[in-house]
């Protein structure tokens, strides 16, 4: 990795804070749906905690295939960090008991882990794009290996 995508790749991994809200986008068919979630960032990885029966979950079985952007201010300016990747439904109970016990919401809409209503997406980022605050040249880079 070059020392330009490097620099641009750790001021993208600043912005990510503990819980922020981003616009996640799926697919149902040729469809586009993109709706607001809330991403938590824990343990080096990325995740949304949703309801198991919430049209994104149906969506991600039949499409893995994410997009998600997260917008940011200051004053006038904005910009933005768009990824793509895939979403992966967890299962293991361990991690979801784990994230479960580590997202500052959590029992505002589950019980615990083990609710059937819970459903835990894994977000694996592949592509960045990336605007910086005030710029009109996004910088664009892959986190594949």
């Amino acid at each position: 990795m070059n020392k330009k995508v490097a620099c641009i790749r750790k001021e993208v991994w600043r912005r990510f804070k503990n819980v922020q809200n981003i616009f996640f986008a799926t697919s149902e068919g040729k469809r586009p749906c993109v709706r607001p979630v809330t991403m938590v960032h824990f343990a080096n990885k990325f995740w949304v905690a949703t309801g198991s029966n919430d049209a994104k979950v149906k969506q991600i079985k039949n499409n893995k295939n994410i997009e998600f952007c997260l917008m940011f201010y200051k004053g006038k300016n904005t910009g933005y960090i768009r990824g793509s990747g895939v979403a992966n439904i967890v299962r293991d109970k361990k991690t979801k008991k784990r994230l479960a016990n580590n997202i500052p919401y959590f029992k505002n809409y589950w019980k615990d882990a083990a609710d059937p209503n819970f459903a835990l997406l894994n977000i694996v980022i592949r592509n960045i794009e990336y605007l910086k605050l005030g710029a009109y040249k996004v910088e664009k880079f892959s986190l594949d290996k």
